[in-house]
């Protein structure tokens, strides 16, 4: 991929409108667009934030597109709605975990078909999702190898060891309330816990994280329940 010299680059910004210029600049900034949904945020510092970060020099047109951009997206706040749903949840949290990363192939999946059948049975971890480039595989550390064996040495591609699940398990209201994925996730990513892999299967919110994360999401997961 070809790169832009600077000048190229000021040039296709200033090709953009004061307004869109200052709606990407919020929308990239997800605290300043929660301040703004809170109602929280001096528009005429943030206008001059704006300005100086994107070489702007109106700023009146900077703080008049502010002002819409906060009309227009400005709706009722959610949290009460999310708190509700997480203050009758639980977590759990299981070590040894590991995931398997394999090529997304018909053969990989007719493989995983035997390994579902004989594993099963034995009460661990197995949860597959199927992207568009690649096949993931979270199970338990102890079988990793022969999970990897059953599909194909070949067709693997990454295999990530030391990993821990934790487990949020929540009313069937869960499905009905929009944000409290996102809601959990910023919480983990604002403390520095990066979730390796994130699935939600119906009541059941699962966030892979590394070992020695393990505490700290339990942590902030816990208060998020407690609110």
């Amino acid at each position: 991929m070809g790169t832009y010299p600077p000048q190229a680059m000021k040039t296709n910004r200033r090709e953009k409108s004061i307004a869109q210029i200052t709606k990407e600049y919020i929308e990239g900034h997800p605290s300043i667009r929660d301040c703004i949904r809170y109602d929280i945020v001096n528009f005429s510092a943030l206008s001059r934030k704006i300005m100086d970060e994107m070489e702007i020099r109106n700023e009146e047109a900077v703080l008049v597109a502010c002002r819409r951009y906060a009309e227009e997206r400005r709706h009722p706040v959610r949290e009460a709605e999310i708190r509700d749903v997480l203050k009758n949840s639980r977590i759990e949290m299981r070590t040894k975990i590991s995931i398997v990363t394999a090529r997304n192939d018909w053969l990989v999946l007719a493989n995983l078909e035997n390994a579902v059948k004989g594993l099963l049975t034995k009460k661990t971890i197995l949860q597959v999702i199927q992207g568009a480039n690649a096949i993931t595989i979270i199970t338990d550390e102890d079988i990793a190898d022969r999970v990897a064996g059953i599909i194909g040495k070949e067709n693997v591609l990454k295999t990530r060891r030391d990993l821990a699940e934790v487990v949020l398990r929540s009313p069937e209201k869960i499905a009905e309330t929009s944000g409290v994925l996102s809601f959990l996730l910023s919480s983990l990513s604002e403390r520095g816990v990066n979730a390796v892999e994130v699935v939600s299967c119906y009541t059941d919110s699962i966030f892979i994280v590394e070992e020695k994360d393990m505490m700290k999401a339990y942590n902030i997961l816990s208060g998020c329940i407690k609110g």
